[in-house]
C-alpha cells in the first residue's frame, strides 16, 4: 500500500491510495517553487497577494461541506467539528489578508543620535517547507500558508501520509484563487525524500507542527545546514482549578477542553489539578459530562466524539492507558476500545513523576489530580516536559495573573476554553517546541528584518 492513502478510522476501509512523488518531479518541484520565490514577491505587490490569500479563505468557506466531509473520512473529525474547522482556516485567511499591508510595513526605529533615519524592512526568506499533521489538516496549513504567502515566501507543502485528499483539495484551492505555479506546491514526498530537500540551498526555512520526535529529527537536519525551522509538538497542558461561583460551568468547560477533536489537540486540557476543597464536587461533575459523551458515527450532527485517526493512535493510547493502570492509576469512567473507537476516560491516582504524568495522552482521555495549595498546583502544573497550553480557572483576578505568571508554557488561557483565534500567536516552550504561528508573531518568523540606515 501507499504511504499516502485515505484509510476511513471508521470503518477502516481504505478509500484511496496515492502515489508519493518520484525523486525526479520533487527536484522539479523544487525548481518551480525556487523560480517562484523570485517572481512571485517581485510581480505581485502586498495588496495583489493579499487579494490571493482573501480568495484562499472565501474557497473554504464555499467548499466547507465537501472539505469537511473529506477530513472525516481521512481522520474521522465529527462532521459538525470539521465544518468548524474548514470556517477558522477561512478566518485565518482572511485576518492575514486584512492585515497584509500592515504586516509588512516598514518599522521605523528612534535613533539615539545622530541624523537620518532607520527602519526595519521585512523581505521573504524565500523557498520555506512546511511539513504538517492529520489533525486539523485545514486550519494547520492554513496558519503557516497564509502569512508565508502574503509575504512573499513560497511553499512546499508535506502534509500527513493519512491526509492526502485534502492536501489535493487545498491544492486545487490555491491554484484557483490564482496563486502562481510554484508559489505553493503539495509533495506527497517520503521521510527520506524530506531528508534532502531540507538539505536543499534553494530551500530556507522549515516548519513542523507534530511529534517530538519528529520535530528532534527535522531540527537535527535543519541545524545541519542552518535553517530556520519553527516547531508546533506536543503538549500535556494544565488545567488548573483553584476557585469557582459555577462548578457546572467548570466541569462542562473542563470536558469541552478535553474531548475536542477527539481529545486529539496538542493544546488541548489533558492534566486537571483541582484544589483539594473543590475536587470531589468537580470530579463528579466532570465524571457526568464525559460519560455523557459517547463515541459514535463522524459523519452525524450529532456526534461529539468520533474515532482515534487510525489504529496506530488507538494502540497507541490503549497501551498508555494499561501502563498508567498496571502503575495504580483508577479509571473513574471509560477505559474501553472498541475497534478504533476509544470511550472518554477519566483517570486518578496517578502520582506526580509517574510515567504517565510526563507523556502526552493523545486521545479522549483525562487525569485528574488533588492538591492542597496554589503553591502545589502551580508546581504540579510545571512538573513535565512540555509547554504549549495551559487554563487557569479561579473566582480571584489577582491569583489566576499571579498564577498565569508562573506557569512554563506559550500560552495561559485564564477562565476561559477554546478561545483559539487568528490574531493571537500560537506556540511552545521547553518540549512542546519554539517559535509562534498566528498574529503578527506568526507573521515574523520567516521574514529577513533588513536594517535600512540612512544619513
Amino acid at each position: 500500500m501507499s504511504t499516502y492513502a485515505v484509510v476511513n478510522p471508521a470503518t477502516g476501509e481504505t478509500v484511496k491510495e496515492y502515489q508519493e512523488i518520484s525523486d525526479d518531479d520533487l527536484r522539479a518541484a523544487i525548481d518551480r517553487c525556487d523560480q517562484a520565490s523570485r517572481s512571485f514577491p517581485s510581480e505581485t505587490s502586498v495588496a495583489d497577494r493579499a487579494a490571493m490569500i482573501r480568495r484562499v479563505g472565501e474557497l473554504h468557506s464555499e467548499r466547507r461541506q465537501e472539505l469537511a466531509e473529506i477530513i472525516v473520512r481521512e481522520m474521522g473529525k465529527p462532521i459538525e467539528q470539521a465544518l468548524m474547522e474548514v470556517d477558522f482556516a477561512a478566518e485565518i485567511y482572511g485576518f492575514y489578508a486584512d492585515n497584509a499591508e500592515d504586516l509588512m510595513a516598514d518599522e521605523p526605529i528612534k535613533l539615539l543620535g545622530g541624523e537620518g533615519t532607520a527602519v526595519i524592512r521585512r523581505s521573504p526568506f524565500g523557498v520555506l517547507l512546511g511539513i504538517m499533521p492529520w489533525n486539523f489538516p485545514y486550519y494547520q496549513v492554513a496558519r503557516f500558508a497564509g502569512p508565508n504567502l502574503v509575504i512573499g515566501n513560497t511553499i512546499l507543502l508535506k502534509h500527513a501520509p493519512q491526509c492526502p485528499e485534502s492536501a489535493e483539495a487545498m491544492q486545487k484551492i490555491f491554484d484557483d484563487a490564482g496563486v502562481p505555479e510554484g508559489a505553493y506546491e503539495n509533495i506527497y514526498a517520503t521521510n527520506e525524500q524530506i531528508e534532502w530537500v531540507i538539505a536543499d540551498p534553494r530551500v530556507h526555512g522549515v516548519s513542523v507542527t507534530g511529534s517530538e520526535r519528529a520535530g528532534a529529527a527535522v531540527a537535527s537536519i535543519a541545524g545541519k545546514h542552518l535553517k530556520k525551522v519553527v516547531l508546533e509538538l506536543g503538549g500535556s497542558d494544565p488545567f488548573i482549578l483553584l476557585g469557582t461561583d459555577d462548578i457546572d460551568g467548570a466541569a462542562q468547560a473542563a470536558a469541552e477542553a478535553r474531548l475536542d477533536n477527539t481529545g486529539q489537540s496538542c493544546n488541548a486540557a489533558k492534566r486537571f489539578i483541582v484544589v483539594d476543597e473543590l475536587y470531589d464536587e468537580f470530579l463528579e461533575k466532570f465524571k457526568e459530562q464525559v460519560s455523557g459523551a459517547k463515541p459514535g458515527d463522524p459523519t452525524s450532527e450529532d456526534t461529539a466524539v468520533g474515532p482515534l485517526s487510525s489504529q496506530t493512535a488507538a494502540d497507541r493510547l490503549e497501551d498508555q492507558v494499561k501502563r498508567a493502570i498496571d502503575n495504580g492509576a483508577e479509571v473513574v469512567v471509560g477505559g474501553q476500545r472498541d475497534g478504533n473507537f476509544f470511550e472518554p476516560t477519566i483517570l486518578t491516582g496517578i502520582k506526580p513523576g509517574d510515567e504517565a504524568s510526563q507523556e502526552e495522552f493523545f486521545g479522549p482521555v483525562a487525569q485528574v489530580y488533588k492538591v492542597g495549595s496554589e503553591e502545589e498546583a502551580v508546581e504540579l502544573a510545571n512538573q513535565t516536559p512540555f509547554g504549549l497550553g495551559s487554563y487557569v480557572m479561579s473566582t480571584d483576578k489577582e491569583q489566576a495573573e499571579r498564577v498565569a505568571d508562573r506557569i512554563e508554557a506559550g500560552m495561559v488561557y485564564v477562565n476561559l476554553v477554546g478561545a483559539d483565534s487568528p490574531e493571537l500567536p500560537f506556540g511552545g516552550f521547553k518540549r512542546s517546541g519554539f517559535g509562534r504561528e498566528l498574529g503578527r508573531y506568526g507573521a515574523d518568523e520567516f521574514v529577513n528584518k533588513k536594517l535600512i540606515r540612512s544619513a
